[in-house]
């Protein structure tokens, strides 16, 4: 399963990566809404799991354009 994490705190990033990664899964770590948006647009994911306060564009940005899109991802939102 890949789960793209979107999450600028580093910390956190890293403590769902390592724990994600140790259970088997593949993850991709974006700091930043417009890249986490980029690569949620360009890459298969099965997951999401998306920050709502970030630089660049917000989660609930990300989430409106994933959704024009037409990509129908889950989304594990945070606040």
């Amino acid at each position: 399963m890949r789960i793209l994490v979107i999450e600028d705190e580093v910390k956190t990033a890293a403590y769902l990566r390592q724990g994600l990664s140790e259970n088997g899964f593949t993850v991709r770590v974006c700091a930043n809404g417009e890249d986490g948006l980029q690569q949620a647009l360009t890459a298969e994911n099965d997951l999401i799991i998306l920050d709502v306060m970030l630089p660049e564009r917000d989660g609930w940005s990300v989430l409106a354009t994933l959704r024009k899109a037409g990509k129908q991802t889950p989304v594990l939102g945070a606040a």
